[in-house]
């Protein structure tokens, strides 16, 4: 009994540090994600940042229509191939 009890206390332990671990890395993120979400913050106040930021994302979502584009039209030559 004395046995099993010091094994249950010893897992027990582990187990602690082990969520401590987990604990301290999911602080550190989101730590860091406060930090990050303020840095973009304070950096939408400046013009040329935003326009910047837009224009990426203007230039994101163009380059997704072209990758559905090109899935499409393989489509429609799969689609022929097939009718014939």
């Amino acid at each position: 009994m004395a046995n099993f009890l010091k094994n249950a206390f010893k897992d027990m332990k582990e187990s602690a540090k082990a969520q401590h671990e987990v604990d301290k890395a999911n602080f550190a993120a989101v730590k860091a994600e406060s930090k990050a979400q303020w840095e973009e913050a304070k950096a939408m106040g400046k013009p040329e940042s935003r326009k910047a930021l837009e224009q990426a994302k203007r230039d994101e979502q163009i380059a997704d229509a072209n990758v559905r584009i090109a899935i499409a039209n393989e489509r429609i030559e799969a689609a022929k191939k097939a009718g014939k």
